[in-house]
């Protein structure tokens, strides 16, 4: 079906997925995850050994096996060459008919946002590079499908495959439900300014983050991984939300997510980020704010009389151990303990951790409450000068409060994408062909997919020879000649397969392509030497010829057929 001239600029951003484009058009989020679950290569995953031998199993213990699989498989990439560079004043006109330059400020680092201090603590720009172009030059950030991030394999320094934030989370998404039989309805796609997450809705939760899993008790551990991974939550503005019956986002007054499904994860999400203050909650908060550890001590016993401890010496100990404090290792860290680090008396203006627990027990102290806070506020007071401030810090440890998108929306039903966990992968992709005609969604997974059989092949070719910078830096000193005889040598097979195409970016970063994805290569390198000629392509199975001021052929093996015209206006014609 061929795409309105409306929806151009939608569907040809699902073909780039850059970070900017899910942002603007929040259905391409969920669509990349159909696209990912469409994709064979997940699902060879599942005839792996590794997952072969959770048969059975439930899915919680597949996903913690699927996350220390993508670890040893994947790295994080968010090298700033990886998809080349575009300009802030392009980016705005590009999108100003969709969404105004100061709401795109609000919600993206590289226009103005300021959601996490720590980026700009240390220089957004200085952070990513950026410091060494000028101030209107940002990163085209795409995002990569499971194709392409498998393919890093192939560029020169990785030694593993690769994806950025909405990469990962995306296949993270996508192999939770095939991997581990984990149900689309209980997976929430999380979109924050600088960064991308799932919440998978089993047993007490898991967030997924980069490369990892992040479970309720991982949470609150207090660890600078922890820390880390919380950052998004705690600090931005979350942009959108996606799940198997829709979205919702920040700045757009319609949602097409269902009201009930939107609430449940927020209830869902809430208890995820909230807990109890216990022995070893605030054991877990003072690991992880170590300026609070000289105004405590810890206390055993020793054949019957008390010992004392400093809190930030056992913490040391800690630090190299696999034993940890409060839990029910604990008498193992003391085991490693030497004794010349405790004393027989209790050490002056310093609080025991064992009393002050007592009092938080015996008095069912909830820091989220006022008057909890207050009454721990007065016990700590006569040791610990800042104990308001103190007792206000533990209460944000035990109690996130994210920022979502507002539930007074506009809803608008939407078709639910329902796929049972038992169905093949060729069952999903003939049921998401008929929905297809009801779902933008499942539309556009087709064109995130790059299933040039089906789709209109426009979108594909504006993406082509409008968004792929790395091309034409590549041909920068070359002649269009040489550009040809360089294409002529590197690989000739495709990323992609069966008759779904690889953008010209991916060509030029993974050196090879087929010989039609190299037309298209070649293409866009003509339109950026001398945009006033004219291009055609002529597709017919196994031959492409490609036809300027001069002729160019290349062998194909996708086995399409098509005629392509480029004017020199960029008007794109497409027939056959």
């Amino acid at each position: 079906m061929k795409v309105k001239p409306e929806d151009l600029e939608k569907y040809s951003s699902a073909v780039t997925l850059s970070d900017m484009e899910v942002f603007v058009f929040p259905e391409l989020f969920y669509a990349l995850i159909l696209a990912n679950i469409m994709s064979p290569i997940v699902w060879k995953w599942r005839n792996l050994s590794c997952f072969k031998k959770l048969e059975g199993k439930d899915s919680y213990k597949k996903l913690l096996r699927l996350r220390q699989f993508i670890m040893d498989e994947y790295d994080f990439n968010l090298d700033l060459e990886t998809w080349g560079l575009t300009s802030k004043a392009k980016e705005l006109k590009r999108f100003e008919k969709f969404i105004s330059p100061e709401d795109i400020a609000k919600s993206n680092g590289l226009f103005g946002y300021e959601g996490d201090k720590y980026y700009f603590d240390v220089d957004i720009r200085k952070h990513f590079g950026l410091d060494k172009y000028g101030d209107e030059v940002i990163p085209y950030w795409k995002t990569e499908t499971v194709e392409a991030m498998d393919a890093f394999l192939r560029k020169p320094g990785y030694a593993k495959k690769a994806g950025e934030c909405v990469s990962l989370s995306t296949l993270y998404a996508a192999a939770a439900f095939i991997v581990c039989g984990i149900p689309l309805k209980d997976i929430y796609a999380v979109l924050t300014p600088l960064h991308s997450q799932n919440f998978i809705d089993i047993r007490d939760g898991v967030l997924t983050n980069n490369r990892r899993l992040v479970t309720k008790a991982m949470w609150f551990n207090g660890t600078a991984v922890s820390y880390k991974a919380q950052r998004a939550l705690r600090h931005e503005n979350v942009t959108i939300i996606s799940h198997s019956t829709g979205y919702v986002h920040c700045f757009y007054k319609q949602a097409t997510i269902k009201p009930e499904t939107y609430s449940r994860f927020t209830n869902q999400l809430g208890s995820y980020l909230s807990t109890g203050l216990s022995v070893v909650i605030f054991a877990n908060f003072l690991r992880s704010n170590r300026d609070y550890q000289k105004y405590f001590q810890l206390c055993r016993d020793c054949r019957g009389h008390p010992q004392f401890i400093k809190a930030e010496t056992l913490f040391h100990y800690e630090h190299g151990s696999d034993f940890r404090i409060a839990d029910n290792t604990h008498e193992k860290l003391l085991e490693e303990v030497s004794d010349e680090d405790f004393v027989a008396y209790e050490i002056p203006g310093r609080i025991r951790c064992d009393s002050l627990c007592e009092f938080i027990t015996e008095n069912k102290i909830d820091p989220g409450k006022k008057q909890g806070r207050h009454a721990l506020a007065q016990f700590l007071q006569p040791v610990m000068p800042m104990a308001r401030q103190f007792v206000e810090e533990l209460a944000d440890f035990v109690h996130t409060d994210p920022k979502l998108p507002s539930p007074d929306k506009e809803y608008v039903p939407a078709p639910e994408i329902e796929i049972g966990i038992d169905w093949t992968r060729q069952r999903i992709i003939d049921y998401l062909q008929k929905l297809r005609a009801n779902s933008d969604t499942a539309d556009l997974a087709f064109y995130a997919y790059r299933d040039m059989e089906t789709c209109d092949w426009t979108p594909f070719i504006k993406a082509a020879v409008e968004r792929c910078p790395v091309s034409l830096a590549m041909a920068n000193d070359k002649s269009v000649d040489e550009v040809y005889a360089w294409l002529r040598e590197i690989g000739n097979d495709s990323i992609y397969d069966d008759n779904r195409l690889a953008q010209p970016d991916e060509v030029a970063n993974y050196h090879t392509g087929d010989g039609l994805e190299k037309a298209f290569v070649l293409a866009d390198v003509i339109r950026g030497k001398s945009p006033r000629q004219n291009i055609e392509i002529s597709v017919n199975d196994n031959e492409v010829i490609l036809m300027t001021a001069a002729e160019y052929r290349f062998a194909s093996s996708k086995g399409l057929k098509k005629n392509v015209a480029i004017s020199s206006s960029g008007d794109i014609a497409v027939s056959g």
